[in-house]
């Protein structure tokens, strides 16, 4: 986990990543953001970058590769693997075979995208800050 790298947030929606581009800037948050609005064009820069990200956001639901393909395909590459780079879900809605699923597939965290602004806010906060402080086997020297 590279603390200091981009985030990456894979979502569809345009309202979603505009109204996530505004908490990220509204709490200081000083990586870059970046966003993919599908898990091929995510996956891609993955494997293609020499750039560890800090974290993953990524949507469920999505158009060409869901983000519980990108998450098997994210976990089975050895070289990404070996990034630690936290990779969570954070969808709209649940079921609960979708979050069995999810942890079975080794996921840092699933998350339901609160509806309202505040609590958005509260909710991006608690996990950068949450993975801020954490340690991974990559940056303990």
């Amino acid at each position: 986990m590279n603390k200091g790298g981009p985030i990456i947030i894979i979502e569809d929606d345009l309202d979603d990543q505009y109204i996530l581009a505004e908490v990220f800037e509204e709490l200081g948050v000083k990586n870059e953001v970046k966003f993919f609005g599908d898990g091929e064009k995510a996956l891609d820069y993955l494997t293609g970058t020499a750039i560890e990200p800090f974290i993953i956001f990524s949507d469920i639901n999505m158009p060409r590769l869901s983000g519980m393909e990108l998450r098997n395909k994210v976990h089975e590459n050895e070289d990404l693997r070996l990034k630690s780079i936290p990779y969570l879900f954070f969808t709209t809605s649940a079921e609960q075979q979708s979050v069995i699923d999810a942890y079975s597939k080794s996921i840092q965290g699933f998350f339901i995208k609160p509806t309202e602004y505040r609590e958005l806010l509260a909710t991006i906060k608690s996990i950068i800050d949450y993975w801020t402080r954490c340690v991974s086997p990559n940056n303990i020297k």
